[in-house]
């Protein structure tokens, strides 16, 4: 009876041996040679505006074991992830065992604000997308308005409420045509004042400025490396002539 045990036993033993090392050959094996073969060599970054293909490499690669492509993969496509300022999402995509895509999704931004020493930066529809104590160059800064309250990932609230869609008119303006300007003021009559490098264009008070800022796209041209101010608030679609004048 004793050696029927000890027999029993044993087998119970060789079985559970025998599960340990197929275990071995089926999984952690062939693992272990796949962790080792797939060291991320090459990174390849499209869709990034605002940060370098270096720059992101930094924010995306960020633990150890993501020096290997399969761990990295999986990291961003099943586990959680820190968000990067600026970033709507990023897709990684493995092109071979060494290699692999980081596509990048950048948040769409029209505009900003400042509030309290932070850049405030919302979307084509005023939400506010972003907060960065940095100042994107290629972003209009708007200047001379109030707030009720700036809360991320909600909508501006401004005081004149009527002015609400002025900004966003202006700002998706700006960003159709793609004309360079860095400021947007307001003055206290809810006149618009645009600054482009060295020139300052006088937009007056409308609902609208379609008509302006398409002649701009056409006009910014002509005026590189001047410092002048050009008038435009009597402008009319199909006016000749605009009214320029020098600095002081």
């Amino acid at each position: 009876m004793k050696e029927q045990r000890e027999k029993h036993h044993n087998s119970a033993f060789l079985l559970g041996l025998m599960k340990l090392l197929i275990l071995c050959l089926v999984i952690i094996i062939p693992a272990f040679i796949l962790f080792i073969t797939c060291r991320l060599d090459t990174v390849i970054v499209e869709g990034s505006n605002h940060y370098t293909k270096e720059e992101l490499q930094d924010k995306v690669i960020t633990k150890k074991t993501d020096r290997n492509t399969i761990l990295l993969y999986l990291r961003y496509k099943y586990g959680k992830v820190d968000s990067i300022p600026f970033v709507e999402d990023i897709d990684i995509k493995l092109v071979n065992k060494n290699t692999v895509k980081i596509q990048v999704y950048e948040k769409v931004i029209t505009g900003c604000i400042e509030l309290m020493g932070e850049y405030m930066y919302f979307d084509k529809d005023g939400i506010v997308v972003e907060s960065s104590d940095e100042k994107l160059p290629d972003v209009p800064f708007v200047t001379g308005l109030s707030f009720d309250r700036i809360i991320l990932y909600e909508k501006l609230k401004v005081q004149q409420k009527s002015l609400f869609t002025v900004i966003l008119n202006l700002t998706q303006l700006i960003k159709k045509f793609d004309i360079k300007v860095e400021k947007i003021q307001f003055d206290s009559s809810q006149e618009v004042t645009l600054y482009s490098g060295n020139i300052k264009i006088l937009l007056g008070k409308r609902d609208t400025y379609d008509e302006q800022i398409s002649e701009l796209m056409n006009l910014l041209p002509k005026t590189k490396g001047q410092k002048i101010t050009l008038d435009m608030r009597d402008f009319k679609e199909g006016q000749n002539e605009i009214i320029a004048k020098p600095q002081e």
